[in-house]
């Protein structure tokens, strides 16, 4: 699997994509859904797709698609390469998310959930498959949050498709003789661990050993302690959203003060009603505090404080057009 596109910028995300077989796009095809590297608080999280001819479902079985997890590494490469092989009937995609992409998207405002990027990134994939003309009848997803609600999400998106949303797909489906979903966890779990093992660190620093990436592994622990920057934080590597990352940026960073965040702050505590902005006529109304002292309603309108925004501008009420 060539990764160099995103060996080469790994703040980016990246697309790979098989050729699709041509008996793909005249016969009905069974497509698979999974990801790898979910929960890691390193690295980047894969998302991938495995569709064959329902009617080849059994030969792609006979390949050994299986579990990913109950398979060595070096089991999964040569696995990877069987299904690589036999591109006259199996084609394949994924998504490498970056872990920039990831933690950008849940510190934004407002935040963008790992369940919602996850979504997004499987839509997009069974949307690839079939602008470049696979045949896709049949979609197996391994869920991300409750099956029912993220099953009703796809079918609105694709009514013409049958889409079964389950928890441990990987593991429940080639039971049932359905082998698209084990040997698309396997295309995403062989590009992961092959973007870790090729990780550039634009840094500069040396990354040593970090163990397997998971919050509770000591030696995954002891990465982020010792590439943490007190200022700069942790290298592109780490998942600054995760609560393990967080913590030891909150005990062991140096503090910041963000005055955008404080002012704008006491800007929602202390805003003014639009009303304070007019002084009362006499006769119960309203006018421009301007009109009423002539001052451009600094001393009758007192009460109303001037938001910085006019202020820093040096904008003054307009009398008249």
């Amino acid at each position: 699997m060539d990764l160099s596109e995103y060996n080469s910028n790994n703040f980016m995300n990246c697309h790979i994509d098989s050729a699709v077989p041509e008996v793909c796009k005249t016969e009905p095809c069974v497509l698979g859904v999974d990801e790898a590297g979910r929960g890691p608080v390193l690295g980047p999280m894969v998302y991938g797709i495995c569709y064959c001819p329902v009617s080849r479902n059994e030969d792609l079985k006979v390949l050994g698609a299986a579990d990913s997890k109950t398979l060595t590494e070096a089991q999964r490469e040569k696995l990877f390469q069987s299904i690589h092989e036999n591109n006259d009937y199996i084609g394949w995609s994924i998504e490498v998310i970056s872990p920039t992409f990831i933690s950008n998207c849940m510190y934004k405002r407002p935040k963008v959930s790992l369940n919602e990027v996850s979504h997004n990134s499987a839509i997009t994939l069974i949307r690839r498959a079939m602008t470049a003309g696979a045949n896709i009848t049949q979609v197996f997803v391994d869920t991300v949050g409750p099956p029912e609600k993220y099953q009703a999400k796809l079918q609105e998106i694709f009514p013409t498709l049958d889409i079964t949303v389950s928890k441990k797909a990987d593991a429940l489906y080639p039971s049932q003789g359905v082998s698209s979903v084990p040997g698309c966890v396997v295309c995403a779990r062989v590009a992961r661990d092959s973007a870790l093992a090729a990780w550039q660190f634009p840094e500069g620093i040396e990354g040593g050993t970090w163990g397997s990436g998971y919050p509770g592994d000591a030696i995954t622990k002891n990465f982020l302690q010792r590439t943490l920057d007190p200022v700069f934080g942790f290298p592109s590597l780490v998942r600054f959203s995760w609560s393990t990352a967080e913590s030891i940026l909150q005990t062991k960073g140096v503090p910041v003060t963000w005055a955008e965040e404080e002012e704008a702050d006491k800007e929602k505590k202390n805003t003014p009603s639009v009303l304070q902005f007019f002084a009362r006529q006499a006769g119960g109304g309203r006018m421009n505090g301007s009109e009423e002292n002539g001052d451009g309603g600094r001393r009758g309108a007192a009460a109303a404080q001037r938001h910085f925004f006019f202020s820093d501008r040096c904008l003054q009420p307009l009398q008249c057009l």
